[in-house]
């Protein structure tokens, strides 16, 4: 096999020999004692493959070498201009370029947990707001007095009815959205803007990670609109969705599917704008400062709230099909048409105050622990360099 490398691998002291350095590997070909030597080329006395801070052995057999070349001042040329870069300030917008797939979706993972569920009784009495044929006793003027009523009337667990379902999708779902978004965007920020932060690069990145983010949050946003209604007929979790199987068929979850992308796609699109250019106005050196990121990231959910409440009140229905006799409500087009018929062009805001109200804080504290944990991550991956950097300079005086 043959393999080209172009880098420099920064192996410690203990590995090698005291002639050793540092080596840069041009050019590698893998060979075993049965090839009779690798064309004359001198083959290595511990070669280690050393890969982002984790070295390995390999045996004698395993590796040869073509060319070998030692770099000392190169590597301490490009100590000195990392130690000049550090001088300046820490970049940690993105996460670090070693930092793995799994790690980038955690930190998804748990500001999604976080933002879903801290909020959750909020979004309960949002959801009720926007029934368009709501029960008498279900009526409420504002989130305050509709939360204190449920609590009265239903019990205090009833405004965190379908909680599980939540926490149970929007773990992997934000996973897959955050790691998609940081990818996207640094792939389209490096083409459009050579590296630096573009708001087309942002809208566009946040619209994809949606298209994976709804395929997985969409069955469980049916399962907890449909625990979260007055008089819910389902038991349980489990009930809910059997139930639902058997009557309606596995389509029912994905019913509103298409709606969902309508409204999340310029949602998300408008949030992570709105965000961005947030930060470019209270945090232009791009520093970790949590004030500029909370309040960021509660104007960015409060204007995409806002404008994208019609599509939210369409979706409640097709995920409810609440008062539908007869048959099921399937369609954008239809169910906008339903709605219009059953309240007219007010009937669209409906729940607006409570949808606002939810996503402020939702969005702040989401926004806030992901960029908590980006900054944690980047930190450690500077204190690991600048032991490095202060061991090799040690070493080679």
């Amino acid at each position: 096999y043959r393999t080209v490398l172009f880098t420099t691998f920064l192996i410690p002291r203990s590995h090698w020999s005291p002639r050793d350095h540092y080596v840069s590997v041009t050019s590698a070909r893998r060979c075993s004692d049965a090839d009779g030597g690798c064309d004359g080329s001198e083959r290595a006395r511990a070669p280690v493959s050393f890969l982002r801070g984790a070295a390995v052995r390999l045996t004698r057999s395993q590796r040869c070498f073509s060319r070998m070349e030692l770099r000392s001042d190169a590597v301490l040329a490009s100590l000195e201009m990392s130690e000049v870069k550090s001088d300046g300030g820490e970049d940690y917008e993105s996460l670090p370029p070693h930092a793995s797939l799994g790690t980038q979706m955690t930190a998804g993972a748990v500001a999604g947990v976080l933002e879903h569920t801290v909020m959750y009784p909020v979004d309960s009495v949002k959801t009720r707001m926007q029934s368009l044929q709501p029960d008498p006793q279900a009526q409420y003027r504002s989130v305050y007095g509709g939360l204190k009523q449920i609590i009265r009337t239903e019990g205090l667990l009833r405004p965190l009815r379908g909680l599980n379902i939540t926490v149970l999708g929007a773990g992997p779902a934000h996973a897959l959205y955050f790691a998609c978004y940081e990818r996207i965007k640094c792939s389209l920020s490096a083409v459009i803007q050579n590296g630096g932060n573009s708001h087309i690069a942002n809208g566009v990145a946040g619209s994809i990670a949606t298209v994976l983010h709804d395929a997985v949050m969409n069955p469980a946003e049916v399962v907890k609109q449909r625990m979260q209604m007055y008089n819910s007929p389902y038991r349980s979790l489990y009930d809910c969705i059997v139930t639902v199987s058997r009557k309606e068929g596995l389509a029912a979850f994905y019913r509103s599917y298409s709606t969902q992308l309508t409204m999340n796609i310029p949602f998300q699109a408008v949030h992570f704008i709105t965000y961005e250019l947030t930060q470019e106005r209270l945090n232009p050196q791009r520093r970790y400062r949590p004030e500029t990121h909370i309040m960021s990231g509660a104007a960015a959910g409060a204007v995409s709230a806002a404008v994208t409440t019609p599509l939210d009140v369409c979706k409640t229905l097709l995920n409810t099909q609440e008062g539908m006799v007869g048959g099921h409500l399937s369609g954008m087009l239809n169910t906008f048409r339903a709605v219009y018929s059953l309240g007219g062009v007010p009937a669209f805001f409906k729940g607006v105050q409570a949808r606002v109200i939810y996503q402020m804080p939702s969005t702040a504290i989401a926004w806030s622990v992901y960029e908590f944990f980006k900054y944690f991550l980047t930190q450690r991956d500077s204190d690991t360099w600048e032991r490095s950097r202060d061991w090799w300079k040690g070493s080679s005086r």
